[in-house]
């Protein structure tokens, strides 16, 4: 067996026994190879799992990777696992959830005027579903928290990066619009979080 064959078929055992994302750098150095060779026989298990339509593949998410199953198979997959436990993020959580993300890093405060009402108590339910965190301080008076989206967030919402995010040009007028308008479809708004 070569070297790379004997690798990738090592990281390919070490993504199913870990089950969380899988650092890129960890990897590397566990080889003592080079993070961007590393990362390279990432990407090719992962497009080898792709050609060959298996159940399971590999994604990746902000420079680790991670077994996940086809999202073809997701029915299959519901009737499985059903009954569950559903926790759905309320309106004003994707709202707030959606400003951080577009916005990031930004402060209660930033966050409170866009959408024209404190948000403190639904940043603190983000913060503990670990949607959101702590990034720094801003150098404003007061030095406010700042906050920004995580690696929970990119998992649960299917994102590689932050680049992954839909085109918006003007996040303020959308929220504004939005409270104005007819409620929103639910189906299109709540995302599901498993409990297990």
């Amino acid at each position: 067996m070569s070297s790379k064959k004997k690798i990738k078929s090592a990281y390919e055992s070490m993504l199913f026994v870990w089950g969380e994302p899988l650092d890129v750098k960890v990897a590397a150095e566990i080889f003592n190879i080079n993070w961007k060779d590393a990362y390279d026989y990432f990407k090719e298990l992962q497009m080898e799992y792709e050609q060959e339509g298996r159940g399971i593949q590999i994604r990746e998410i902000d420079k680790t990777f991670q077994f996940c199953t086809n999202h073809e198979n997701s029915e299959y997959i519901e009737r499985l696992c059903t009954p569950v436990k559903v926790k759905k993020l309320s309106q004003s959580a994707l709202e707030v959830l959606a400003i951080i993300a577009y916005k990031q890093p930004v402060t209660r405060g930033e966050i409170d005027s866009i959408r024209g009402i404190k948000s403190e108590r639904v940043i603190e339910g983000l913060v503990k579903k670990e949607l959101v965190a702590e990034v720094g301080r801003s150098t404003g008076i007061g030095r406010p928290v700042l906050y920004g989206t995580t690696p929970v967030f990119l998992k649960n919402f299917g994102f590689k990066d932050l680049k992954d995010l839909p085109e918006i040009d003007d996040i303020e007028g959308i929220i504004h619009d939005d409270s104005e308008s007819v409620a929103p479809d639910p189906q299109q708004i709540s995302i599901d979080f498993i409990k297990s």
